[in-house]
């Protein structure tokens, strides 16, 4: 029987990301919570579980000495450290082939210079790809993306969502994908043209969506789904040989003891305390073990397709 994978990656996006999604000016006393408070919790987390993640990381960050340090220490504990672009522009897609390659440049140098060694993964902010980012990665060496979010729901959700906030009269800096993302395969395959065929270009590692319905299953839905409800998601990805479990840092923050009541009103699983997240996160993770599943990072996996 072929091995299982699941790849456990963390988008370490900032709370200033989530008020440009939500068009809210930032409480800037909370503003570094993702690396002040919330990723301790997730490092203790995947150390107690015994899982290498893959965290990708905003280069501008690391311009900050505190966040700096956060990163350099979950490298130096095993975890890959890899690229979610310099500025995280969710209108990345939008902007010419120099200014990709420029993101994508400056967040390399930061990411060497903290950690000692360039990133060789990149997930393109608010999963949004194409084939020109995917040229531009795989020109600067890259070995792998992981963008594509093949998920019916969660597309109708984010389109809606835009729509709903500009209707209530502020402009949300998130934007909606090609539409035929959600033709792309579930499983890690290489890159055609257009990217969401197969092909013989850079490896793609899609988010894990469940078999049938196609539902997201990332941290938001399965903190959400409690820890039977995050149990019952996960044995539904019975039968993938790679499920890239995708989370991010806010999916460990609590609105209460990290300043984030502000937000909570458009943030939903903020509505959660960290420690309810936290189980049902662990519920996910001690289900695909008991499934026969074997953590591994993205590059890993990467390494392993041909």
């Amino acid at each position: 029987m072929p091995e299982k994978i699941a790849i456990v990656s963390v988008d370490l996006d900032e709370i200033p990301c989530y008020a440009a999604i939500h068009g809210v000016p930032i409480d800037g006393a909370s503003e570094h919570a993702i690396y002040d408070r919330a990723i301790d919790r997730i490092a203790a987390l995947f150390s107690s579980e015994g899982v290498q993640g893959t965290f990708f990381v905003i280069g501008s960050d690391l311009g900050r000495p505190a966040s700096a340090e956060k990163i350099r220490t979950l490298a130096d504990h095993g975890h890959e450290i890899a690229s979610h672009s310099f500025s995280h522009f969710y209108d990345l897609t939008r902007r010419d082939r120099v200014a990709i390659d420029a993101e994508v440049a400056r967040a390399e140098q930061e990411i060497e210079r903290v950690v000692g060694e360039r990133p060789v993964g990149f997930r393109a902010p608010g999963y949004t790809i194409t084939d020109v980012v995917l040229d531009v990665l795989r020109d600067r060496g890259y070995r792998y993306d992981s963008s594509v979010f093949p998920c019916p729901s969660y597309f109708a959700a984010k389109a809606a969502a835009i729509r709903l906030i500009a209707l209530r009269g502020r402009e949300s800096r998130s934007i909606v994908d090609d539409p035929r993302v959600l033709t792309a395969p579930v499983e890690p395959y290489r890159v055609g043209r257009p990217y969401w065929q197969r092909g013989s270009g850079l490896v793609e590692l899609p988010i894990a969506v469940t078999r049938g319905a196609r539902l997201p299953f990332i941290g938001t839905t399965v903190a959400l789904a409690g820890e039977l409800g995050a149990a019952l998601l996960t044995r539904q990805m019975a039968g993938r040989s790679v499920v890239s479990f995708e989370l991010h840092g806010i999916d460990l923050a609590d609105a209460s003891a990290d300043g984030l009541s502000w937000l909570a009103p458009y943030q939903r699983d903020l509505a959660r305390s960290a420690s309810a997240k936290e189980a049902a996160i662990r519920s996910a993770l001690r289900t695909l073990r008991a499934m026969g599943y074997r953590f591994s990072t993205a590059r890993d996996v990467a390494a392993a397709i041909h």
